[in-house]
């Protein structure tokens, strides 16, 4: 695994994050020490996949970056003629996740596609995962695209979201960015890197508080919503319809 030093140095002209072929090459580095609980999610993931995946039905990744929610969950399918379909709109994501699905030989089909995960169309879905993507959406098109997964999805099909949280609270805000710091920080990061990362992720991530993503996914249509899985500002959601 590539380490994260994209950051260490500084940059005069900084400009907006990017999954470019930089990020891609670091990717797997940057999230495990960025984002507390990542394996955990994805070890759930596969969990509910086992769980919850129908027989012929399709099973979604949107915003796959290097395909590790897709594997998982292909690694999980126990049901009869399912097919996983896996987005991102990074050409280089898609042709570093190409390499690592090859690499893992599996019955169940696994399609990787360079495109807009707002534009595609979702049929016949029962596992659906947004996994730390819909943050990257502009707002105003975030209810429409659940609002798609919804229409999209089975009987019983469900939608798993992974998103980083902000709180209105100031002093929960303050005192729960203070614990992700930390994170970072005991992870190896250094303040210059951590300084220059959330410049460039100014106004590219833009997060929502715990009751607009349940409103969202309420509005959507969905039953039943609610957090499986928090560490600090990062959370994942599971809607079942």
């Amino acid at each position: 695994m590539q380490k994260d030093t994209l950051y260490a140095s500084t940059h005069e002209a900084l400009g907006a994050f990017q999954f470019d072929e930089s990020v891609v090459a670091v990717f797997p580095d940057m999230i495990s020490r960025s984002v507390p609980g990542y394996q955990t999610i994805l070890t759930g993931i596969g969990e509910l996949t086992r769980q919850y995946a129908q027989k012929d039905s399709q099973l979604y990744d949107l915003g796959c970056s290097l395909g590790a929610a897709a594997l998982t969950m292909r690694r999980n399918v126990e049901v009869e003629n399912c097919k996983i379909i896996a987005i991102d709109n990074s050409e280089a994501m898609i042709q570093r996740a190409t390499e690592y699905v090859q690499a893992y030989h599996s019955e169940v089909p696994l399609i990787l596609q360079q495109g807009d995960i707002a534009e595609i169309e979702i049929e016949d879905a029962s596992v659906v995962v947004i996994n730390f993507t819909l943050q990257f959406i502009a707002p105003e098109q975030r209810q429409s695209l659940v609002n798609k997964v919804y229409q999209g999805m089975k009987p019983g099909g469900i939608l798993i979201l992974s998103e980083k949280l902000h709180f209105d609270d100031e002093q929960m805000q303050q005192a729960i960015e203070h614990l992700h710091l930390q994170f970072k920080r005991s992870n190896g990061y250094s303040e210059l890197e951590i300084s220059q990362k959330r410049s460039a992720l100014e106004n590219v991530l833009i997060s929502d508080n715990q009751q607009t993503h349940l409103q969202r996914m309420q509005d959507a249509g969905f039953s039943t919503a609610g957090i499986w899985f928090q560490a600090y500002n990062f959370a994942s959601f599971l809607a079942i319809k």
